[in-house]
């Protein structure tokens, strides 16, 4: 199997997987095989929980001094997402001035290229958010 399809059928890659509880119902991301609420090793009970992709800004950072691979995306913003599902994620926010950024904003997941290996490398691919509508 190629290396390029190996990555791509794996689900969590390319969507917003969280996992459910059995036993309690704590919803988290990125999914777990152990309960971080009740500390139940759930084998089988952790169902997997697909995130409908909004989301609202909890909180934020605007990186100005970033590493050497992040270099010309200088500043961006880190946020903590909390998703419609009651979960919280971080992620960059994308496709906005970093100055409009706001605590409360709503956010939607976008797919977006992360990163590569090198100049022939696998090319990586996963979420960001950007503003909602």
């Amino acid at each position: 199997m190629a290396i390029p399809r190996f990555w791509r059928e794996i689900p969590s890659r390319y969507n917003l997987y969280g996992s459910k509880c059995g036993h309690c119902g704590t919803l988290d991301f990125p999914p777990r095989t152990v309960c971080p609420e009740c500390g139940r090793r759930s084998v089988g009970k952790m169902e997997r929980v697909k995130l409908g992709g909004k989301g609202t800004v909890v909180s934020y950072s605007v990186i100005h001094d970033a590493p050497a691979q992040y270099e010309m995306m200088k500043p961006y913003v880190l946020a903590i997402i909390e998703m419609a599902e009651g979960c919280r994620l971080t992620s960059q926010v994308i496709d906005v001035d970093p100055a409009a950024v706001k605590i409360g904003m709503p956010v939607e997941a976008a797919f977006r290229k992360l990163g590569s290996e090198g100049e022939a490398g696998v090319i990586h691919y996963g979420y960001k958010f950007r503003p909602a509508g």
